[in-house]
Order: structure tokens, then C-alpha cells, then sequence
């Protein structure tokens, strides 16, 4: 079938880079579900993917976006018939950029008539948070741990999670904007990077105790610091390079990896360190039961009323490339939404 998206055509500027085309869908697979778009979330990774720096990204031109809100108005052969109708929270494996979008059936959660701006912070970012803090490596009530980029939609969800155990939490931010948002959920120690040294800051308050575990979406000198700030059994959690986007050129992403730095599986035994990756896609693809799994649970969570939603900053579609623009410069918090309507 055809029906209209935002094509990732070139890399650069978010005006030169999407244009609103004409697509073609495939037909469902077997295990397939077809979703009539509301509206879709944007995440850092597709900012990543606009400049070219996201490996996992499809070749263009391409269709990006990980999460829809919409309904179901075709199943495949082997999908039960009556999800027909029903309205569904959906990650998928890129393509929910669009008016239509396909993803597998174990893929979804009905959501009924949630509205979808509060209902997409619960996919990439909610099943991403969720992972790492509760079905990975659980944070533990006696934890002391560093959230990087705390105010975003990954962070905010870790920070609650981490809270909700009883754990000491480090928020690390770039604006002092952001600061009030980080107090209404709690976290203990606020440090703004542009002002100060994360590291000394951190270390300076830990005295002599040692961080449990650092979620870092930033990569780059961050990684290393992170592991010296790490005690014995401490887990660095990678999920993103966000610190990719400022470097320029080849020797800019040469200077990336140097200074992440190369660890030895010998030393972190020795050291009884953990580094544990986390590309959401991956799972996305051997385990989707997974990730049906944490969004249904972090759902759960806020409509029992044990976790906030973070901030939401919702487009119009006539605005995509202002939203793809303020998510990409760092003036957001929590999650940005693009609706159809």
C-alpha cells in the first residue's frame, strides 16, 4: 500500500535532510500488524542517524522512527484477527515515521484510549530504562548511581526507577534550566557539566565510597571517567554516543573511540567492573517478547501511580523539522512527539 512519511533523504540540517514523500509499504509478513498512525516519537539515535553517524540506521533514503501510537487496521496470517480495531502503543523497528507503519504483533501494547503523547514516552525510552535498571542488571536500594543526560526521556525513567529502589542518584545536566525538573523527581545531586567537573564533583561528594553504576548515553572521555568513578562490582551501562554528534570528520570519530579507551576482559575481572552495551534494535530482533514485556511493565507502573511521566514537548507534523531540530540542540526534556492530527 502507499501512504506518506518523512524520508531521510540527505544528511544535515533537519530541513534538508527529511522531505514529506510518498512511500510504499510492503505487504504483512505472517506475524506482521499494520497501524494507522496518530502520532510517533523522536529519539536521539534518529538525530545520530541524520548526521549520518548511526550504523544501525537503513540506507537512504529511508524511513526512520522506533514507536507509534495508532490502530490496527490489518493483521497477517497468523495474528489473531480480533487486534483489528484496537488502539496500540508500537515499537518498531524503524518506519514509524509515516501515516502507516508495520511492526510484529509481539511488538504492541493496547493502550485503549490513552491519550498518545502520554503513552510514547513508554516505548524506546521507557522499554530502554527499563531494561537497564530492571531486567539487565537491576539497580539495588544501597546503589550509588550516575544518570547521564537525566533530564531526557531515558534519564527521567532512570532516575524514578532508581529512586523507586531507594538509590542514591547523580544527575548529570547541561542547563541549569533543567535543574528544577531533576528535584521534582527526586535526584540527589544535580551537576551541571558546562559549569563544572563532573568527575571531581562526583568524587568529591562520594569521599570515600564509589559509584554502583553510571547509565551513560554519551560515550566518548565520559566512558573512561565513568569506570574510575565505578567501585568493585559497578556496571557501566553504554546505550548511545550522543558526544558522536559534535565531532567533525574522520579524526573526530577517531578521537571518539581513543578516548573511550580500550579495557582489556582481563582487567575487568580483575577489578570486578562491568561494561554492559545496550542497542534496544538488537533485542528488538532476537527478543521482541522483550520488549512488549517492559513497556507493558512501565505502563503498569504509571497508571498505578508509581512512576511521572517526563515532560513531552508535542508537534504538529507541520512542524517536524522545528521538533527534529530542538531535540538534536539539546533544548528538550523528557520526550518529543510528532502528531498527525
Amino acid at each position: 500500500m502507499q501512504t506518506e512519511g518523512f524520508v531521510l533523504v540527505a544528511i544535515g540540517s533537519s530541513k534538508e535532510a527529511f522531505k514529506l514523500q510518498t512511500i510504499t509499504l510492503l505487504p504483512l509478513q505472517s506475524d506482521e500488524v499494520l497501524i494507522e498512525s496518530e502520532a510517533f516519537g523522536l529519539n536521539y539515535a534518529d538525530v545520530m542517524a541524520r548526521f549520518g553517524l548511526y550504523r544501525e540506521a537503513p540506507p537512504r533514503p529511508c524511513v526512520l522512527g522506533y514507536e507509534l501510537v495508532g490502530r490496527i487496521t490489518e493483521v497477517g496470517s497468523a495474528v489473531d484477527p480480533t487486534l483489528v480495531g484496537q488502539r496500540v502503543l508500537a515499537f518498531a523497528r524503524f518506519g514509524a515515521y509515516a501515516r502507516h507503519a508495520k511492526t510484529t504483533a509481539n511488538a504492541i501494547v493496547p493502550i485503549g484510549e490513552m491519550p498518545a503523547h502520554d503513552a510514547l514516552p513508554f516505548a524506546t525510552q521507557g522499554v530502554t530504562a527499563h531494561y537497564m535498571a530492571e531486567v539487565l542488571s537491576p539497580i539495588q536500594a544501597h546503589d550509588r548511581v550516575l544518570v547521564h543526560a537525566a533530564a531526557g526521556g531515558v534519564g527521567s525513567f532512570l532516575v524514578q526507577l532508581a529512586k523507586r529502589k531507594g538509590a542514591f542518584v547523580y544527575g548529570k545536566i547541561g542547563s541549569d534550566a533543567k535543574r528544577s525538573y531533576l528535584e521534582s523527581l527526586g535526584v540527589d545531586v544535580i551537576v551541571n557539566y558546562n559549569k563544572e567537573d563532573y568527575f571531581q564533583t562526583i568524587g568529591a561528594h562520594l569521599g570515600e565510597e564509589q559509584l554502583s553504576a553510571s547509565f551513560n548515553a554519551v560515550g566518548g572521555k565520559s566512558a573512561k571517567t565513568d569506570m574510575k568513578l565505578l567501585g568493585p562490582g559497578g556496571r557501566l551501562f553504554l546505550f548511545g554516543g550522543a558526544d558522536l554528534a559534535t565531532r567533525k570528520g574522520l579524526l573526530g570519530k577517531l578521537s571518539f573511540l581513543w578516548e573511550m579507551g580500550i579495557l582489556l576482559p582481563i582487567g575487568l575481572m580483575m577489578q570486578s567492573k562491568n561494561i554492559l552495551g545496550v542497542n534496544m534494535l538488537k533485542i528488538a530482533e532476537v527478543q521482541p517478547q522483550v520488549i512488549q514485556n517492559s513497556m507493558a511493565e512501565m505502563l503498569r507502573l504509571y497508571q498505578n501511580g508509581q512512576l511521572k511521566l517526563p515532560n513531552v514537548a508535542s508537534y504538529h507534523f507541520s512542524d517536524f523539522t522545528e521538533a527534529h531540530d530542538a531535540l538534536g540542540q539539546g533544548q528538550t526534556t523528557g520526550k518529543v512527539v510528532v502528531r498527525w492530527v
